[in-house]
């Protein structure tokens, strides 16, 4: 049987920088009385310790140490509380990169992982699913890789007024009194469930435009050497290098694999994780016993035939669709509610979403309400603000059968666009609230993608670049370049910003200005020491006419920065149209 799972011809690493990363990777030295120190190459090692079952030993005084780079000038975040904390002290490098390093001094020892978890906050953003209800979830006698970070470890503490924990994840079965939901981690297989720990595995920094190559995976012994990283399939999966390094892959060839005799749920665990980072994964052969246990929408698409790697639009949607299928059909923070359903039936829903739209012209909204209502994303609510015009008879017509819930909320003329903005708003429901432009194209995915952007980033803010650009009046979409997808950013464009209510309601909400209504939330999201993160572009498709816009450079500065050009609308399934080709 095989043990080890094998990435073949990796790269070796360039610059003294990366170098010295390989060699340090993760360290942990354990000291008398409790004491320890963490030497990681970058803060995602960390993460990789979370998931070790060393992270569950007790320790009282720990020093970790980490080569750290700001996520944007002048960003820093802040540990989360501890019980039993007598000090501490975090310290970051002068310069935008170099060593950082956090101290830990407790009154009485907790489990390594929580005091990692609690440094963790001060180098990456994690944001919790914003849910009006939620369960607490542990594991005992198990560490799987997959827990989400708010996850406690090891021994449950007695019964109080409460019980210790809502759902359990144990080796074996324990007592029922322990927990509302009890879960095996046999029970969990055959539920269906592999998961992945999505904060850890994702496709962040992955530049899209420039990937190429392919990665052999392959699952056997071990082999040594400069080009080849492996790792125990009862492990963790991927480590951090692993994670960057697949990132940076157009494709990972898994190969033959219907003559594979390990562990199925292992073997699944890893292609999972691999489909998450947006590398394209190349599985045709799967044996039965592991295509069952991945999410139907992922096992067909790696039932599809494999893209055309000439064709650099077609691979890039070909990844977008792989990792979107592997992260919300995977990610243990959407999937463990639905395990636990039969106890908590309740909290199997995913975070409401309210769509913010706001008009002055309701007789063109008929494109934009028809995309929001074939949005794949289930809970969603659109909110319509009419800004000085009463609601016309399609629009009443559109409401009555719409099957989403819709409300339209009439605005005086008199107020500018920010108060107006935040009237509607304060209507809506949902805790996470997107603006949407009334001219604008959104593909049928467009909110799933913020959601996931969101929840693996930790960013305040989400949003998609202005990539895609229709020119109205000679009915020509371009794609230009505009800032890296799949990372942090300065800004995002204006129709696709997602943020939570409370997040908005805590920077002051919507500034009462007449324009530049998306310039003032951003601006007020960075004073407030937010992060703002940039999906993918596809899905979303800026419009601009000839005139009317309060920015305008001119037709000709959006097609001298034109890399693909198409007539009408791009004509790929993430615009809800078929897959075509481009002109370059």
């Amino acid at each position: 049987m095989s043990s080890y799972w094998s990435l073949l011809d990796c790269p070796r690493p360039r610059g003294r920088l990366n170098r010295i990363k390989r060699l340090l990777g993760l360290r942990v030295i354990k000291l008398p009385r409790q004491r320890v120190v963490i030497l990681a190459a970058t803060p995602g090692h960390l993460r990789d310790l979370m998931a070790a079952p060393e992270s569950v030993a007790p320790a009282r005084a720990v020093r970790i140490m980490t080569i750290w780079q700001t996520i944007r000038p002048g960003w820093a975040g802040a540990v989360d509380p501890l019980p039993r904390l007598r000090r501490h002290q975090v310290s970051l490098p002068l310069r935008k990169r170099g060593v950082a390093s956090i101290t830990f001094r407790l009154h009485e020892p907790l489990p390594l992982r929580e005091i990692v978890r609690s440094g963790l906050s001060a180098l990456l953003p994690v944001r919790r699913m914003p849910m009006p209800a939620s369960a607490d979830i542990a594991a005992t006698g198990i560490q799987p890789g997959f827990l989400p970070p708010s996850a406690r470890v090891g021994k449950l503490p007695s019964p109080d007024e409460i019980r210790p924990t809502d759902v359990l994840l144990t080796a074996s079965p324990a007592d029922p009194g322990a927990a509302g939901v009890v879960l095996t981690s046999d029970a969990a297989q055959a539920g269906g469930a592999v998961l992945l720990d999505a904060i850890r595995i994702n496709p962040r920094g992955r530049p899209d435009r420039t990937v190429k190559g392919t990665q052999r995976l392959v699952f056997g012994d071990a082999r040594s050497g400069p080009t080849v990283r492996s790792g125990r399939l009862d492990g963790i999966g991927l480590d951090q290098f692993s994670v960057e390094m697949v990132r940076r892959r157009a494709l990972v060839d898994v190969g033959d694999l219907a003559g594979y005799q390990g562990d199925p749920g292992q073997a699944a665990a890893i292609l999972v994780q691999v489909a998450a980072t947006g590398a394209v994964l190349l599985a045709p052969d799967l044996q039965p016993a592991v295509a069952k246990l991945l999410a139907p929408e992922l096992a067909a698409i790696l039932a599809e035939p494999a893209p055309d790697v000439t064709d650099s639009v077609a691979l890039e949607v070909h990844s977008i669709r792989q990792r979107r299928a592997a992260l919300r059909g995977h990610a243990s923070e959407l999937v463990l509610p639905r395990l636990a359903a039969e106890g908590f039936p309740l909290l199997r829903q995913l975070p409401s979403v309210s769509a913010i739209l706001m008009t002055r012209r309701p007789e063109i909204l008929g494109p934009v309400l028809d995309a929001l209502e074939k949005q794949s994303y289930p809970e969603l609510e659109i909110v319509v603000g009419l800004h000085g015009c009463p609601p016309s008879d399609a629009l009443n017509a559109w409401v009555a059968r719409s099957a989403r819930p819709v409300t339209v909320v009439e605005v005086p003329a008199d107020v500018d666009f920010g108060t107006g903005l935040g009237l509607v708003t304060a209507r809506s429901n949902g805790s996470l609230v997107t603006k949407v432009d009334d001219d604008d194209t959104y593909g049928p995915e467009h909110m799933w993608d913020l959601v996931l952007g969101r929840h693996y980033s930790g960013a305040t803010m989400v949003g998609k670049g202005a990539e895609f650009v229709h020119l109205e009046d000679r009915n020509e979409t371009i794609r230009r370049k505009f800032g890296n997808p799949e990372s942090f950013a300065e800004s995002v464009a204006g129709g696709t910003i997602m943020i939570g209510r409370g997040d908005l309601e805590n920077a002051g909400g919507w500034r009462p200005v007449p324009r530049s209504v998306d310039l003032g939330i951003i601006t007020r999201v960075k004073a407030d020491g937010g992060l703002i993160y940039r999906t993918h572009p596809f899905g979303y498709i800026y419009h601009r006419r000839a005139k009317g816009h309060t920015w305008d450079p001119g037709q000709q500065y959006f097609l001298d920065s034109a890399q693909f050009t198409w007539q009408g609308l791009p004509p790929y399934s993430e615009f809800g149209m078929p897959l075509a080709s481009a002109s370059v």
